[in-house]
């Protein structure tokens, strides 16, 4: 791990809504960031022991975080998300489950990025894409 990780993992995991959700940052490349949800007693439920779907919208929004600012240009101003999806295609079943975010379109004012979700098997259990604003 490079230092500059080591310094943002460290901070990432200290924040207190991503220890409330049991998250942690496993990698940031450019362009990348994967993260982790550690299953607990404390985890919001859905259906049948599932993860709640609002926790899973959740890392959708942080793991884009992770990837749009695996890179940072000069002067740009964050302005936040200006958009977020997700499609649930199976429940997140397990003791961790996987977000990883993929810018897809850098540009000015808008960055979208792609994410995927996979419990513990590898198995895709939703999909989120962003939009991610920047001031002009």
């Amino acid at each position: 791990m490079t230092d500059a990780f080591e310094n943002y993992k460290k901070q990432f995991d200290l924040d207190a809504y991503h220890q409330t959700l049991g998250l942690t940052v496993l990698e940031q490349t450019p362009g990348y960031g994967k993260i982790v949800l550690k299953k607990t007693a404390s985890t919001p439920g859905g259906i049948g022991g599932s993860v709640h779907g609002g926790v899973l919208a959740a890392m959708v929004d942080i793991v884009m975080l992770v990837a749009i600012f695996s890179e940072v240009r000069v002067g740009e101003v964050p302005a936040g998300t200006a958009e977020l999806g997700i499609t649930y295609l199976r429940q997140a079943q397990g003791e961790n489950i996987y977000a990883e975010g993929r810018v897809i379109k850098r540009g000015r004012q808008l960055s979208m990025v792609e994410v995927d979700i996979t419990d513990d098997e590898g198995r895709l259990c939703a999909k989120g894409r962003t939009l991610y604003a920047f001031r002009a």
